[in-house]
């Protein structure tokens, strides 16, 4: 409803000395005369009304989104690169075997409480030196491996799960990354440059029953052994957990399997409320002599994990190889269609309600 709120009506006569009352009708249409001589010979009072329509219902408020996740007491971009935090390394170790293809490196940095972080969350890292333009070199973000306690407990640590990169360009030059060779290098008192935290895409979810489906492929496990430790190894007033937590994991050989020994722990601590699947690509291969990757192991599931995702209280998180996501849309698109539901589209609906959340490279 609009009401006139503000209204200004003036009255003014204008009129000549020698003329006399005109007899001529008033004008019935509603545009006034331009000209002053018209308004002198037609002598007739003008009424100016000026008026502003204001609307007087007010707009309903905004209802604030409350997230599904654990996101109160989120801290992000503490420290950023210009002004890092100096941590120390306390802890670097090996983690793949000899003969795996590459290492993979788990470290832990102390930060004094300084870095306060969630679970799902991710770290910067600067390396030392400059690059080639004498310039520092650039951040590279990791996800964090440990809980908000850390690997100590005493939430003045932060871990990392870091692959050495190095591999032949086309010159047949060996070109080794720069910020993993840092990190996989670093000797116990080392200082490293941390930034962040960052990010509130992974964080876990708020609901201690829900069913939560955990992608990985190879250091894209790193979110997931935050979320593991908070739900199998650690006590907490407010947060225990009673849902079930499925892990799939996909490496390419056992050799490089990451925390499996922590994961055996967790799956005999608690067996009703941890599953987990590996998908090992050189050494398996499902019935049809396909290689074992993780979207081929979970179709052997397919019917169950549909049935889940169907449910409000599933989350399903994915981290690592970006052609994950594609592998899992063909196992869902026919499930979904089955039932009349565009996969697609439903996808969408699933990570506007958070339960769909993705960090892929």
């Amino acid at each position: 409803m609009a009401a006139v709120t503000a209204a200004t009506v003036s009255l003014r006569s204008a009129t000549t000395a020698t003329s006399k009352s005109s007899t001529t009708p008033s004008s019935s249409h509603c545009t006034f005369p331009s000209s002053s001589s018209a308004r002198a010979r037609r002598g007739h009072a003008l009424l100016h009304i000026r008026a502003q329509a204001v609307s007087t219902d007010e707009a309903p408020a905004k209802a604030k989104k409350i997230s599904k996740k654990q996101e109160e007491g989120v801290v992000t971009n503490k420290f950023r690169p210009k002004e890092p935090y100096v941590g120390k390394c306390l802890l670097n170790t090996k983690i793949t075997a000899d003969d795996a293809p590459g290492e993979t490196w788990h470290m832990v940095f102390g930060h004094e409480g300084e870095v306060p972080y969630k679970e799902g969350q991710s770290i910067g890292i600067v390396a030392d030196g400059e690059d080639k333009n004498g310039k520092p070199h650039k951040l590279r973000l990791y996800s964090i491996a440990s809980s908000a306690l850390g690997d100590f407990g005493d939430s003045k640590t932060v871990s990392l799960c870091v692959k050495r990169l190095v591999y032949t360009n086309d010159q047949g030059e060996v070109v080794k990354g720069v910020c993993s060779n840092f990190l996989c290098d670093l000797k116990p008192g080392a200082d490293v440059n941390i930034t962040g935290p960052v990010g509130k895409e992974m964080l876990m979810p708020k609901d201690p029953n829900a069913t939560i489906i955990m992608l990985a492929t190879g250091t894209g496990i790193a979110p997931f052994r935050s979320f593991l430790w908070k739900m199998f190894f650690e006590k907490y007033e407010d947060y225990e957990f009673k849902g079930l937590a499925w892990l799939f994991l996909g490496v390419p050989t056992s050799s490089s399997l990451l925390y499996k020994e922590e994961f055996g722990k967790m799956k005999a601590k608690a067996p009703e409320n941890f599953r987990v699947d590996y998908a090992i690509s050189r050494e398996e291969t499902n019935a049809l002599g396909e290689k074992m990757y993780i979207q081929t192991r979970m179709a052997e599931y397919k019917d169950e994990l549909w049935e889940l995702l169907k449910k409000d209280n599933t989350y399903v998180y994915m981290c690592g190889l970006k052609g994950m996501e594609k592998g899992i849309d063909e196992i869902m698109i026919p499930l979904a269609a089955k039932e009349g539901i565009d996969w697609l589209e439903y996808r969408k609906q699933l990570k506007k309600s958070e339960q769909w959340n993705v960090e892929v490279y």
